[in-house]
């Protein structure tokens, strides 16, 4: 049986979510959170248990907190052989989960999403990739976004990772700054490519969630 914990990234309007799903969604609070995750999970087996918390609000949280969010709901729920799949910042979380708890973690999948150096915030990753954050629309200097992430790269480099790529992203700063990471460690790393935008769980939630279970054998490769 499967456990996948899903993580979003920046909490999306439901406006922006309809526009990409050609949806009629409305929530509370007019955002989407943990939900943006709900088509991709109908297309896995019942037998998967999955989870998909929407974070602590960007205003009010940092980066640890959300990190301290995804660890509590691991340990609440007694969660081993977890598959921690992020899109977007979510990246950022999964990096500080896997790297604080790696005996509960299984493999990370990331959807399009930041894999921080050492040290590394969204923004300074964004700045890598020779962009301005405030270029982003929506991004603000929320306090998740400008917080570094501290941990030690090798405990991380003891998982198989996942990286989808979305061919039509407005994530590709920081994506294309990731992938050159990937280049000088394949051996952890397996890529997919989706031709898709960079919210693959509006557009291509079926096919997002094939590769899910295609990956789930994959084992770290042994140089």
């Amino acid at each position: 049986m499967g456990c996948f914990v899903f993580v979003h990234g920046g909490n999306m309007s439901v406006k922006t979510w309809n526009e990409l799903a050609n949806s009629h969604i409305s929530t509370p609070d007019g955002l989407m959170g943990g939900r943006v995750w709900d088509p991709v999970m109908q297309y896995l087996p019942s037998e998967n248990v999955s989870f998909a918390p929407t974070l602590g609000d960007e205003k009010s949280h940092n980066l640890t907190d959300h990190i301290n969010q995804i660890c509590d709901l691991i340990m609440r729920h007694d969660l081993n052989a977890v598959r921690l799949v992020a899109h977007s910042y979510g990246g950022m979380v999964i990096s500080g989960v896997a790297a604080r708890m790696p005996e509960r973690i299984h493999q990370l999948v990331y959807v399009d999403a930041a894999f921080p150096d050492p040290g590394q915030s969204l923004y300074d990753i964004i700045r890598r990739g020779g962009c301005d954050p405030s270029s982003f629309q929506g991004l603000e200097p929320e306090p998740p976004y400008i917080e570094r992430l501290t941990y030690d790269m090798a405990v991380l480099s003891s998982f198989p990772k996942v990286y989808i790529v979305c061919t039509s992203s407005s994530f590709s700063p920081v994506t294309e700054v990731v992938l050159k990471k990937i280049q000088e460690s394949t051996r952890e790393w397996t890529i997919f490519t989706l031709y898709s935008s960079h919210v693959p769980m509006a557009s291509m939630p079926e096919k997002l969630a094939s590769i899910l279970l295609e990956t789930e054998k994959i084992v770290l490769k042994k140089e």
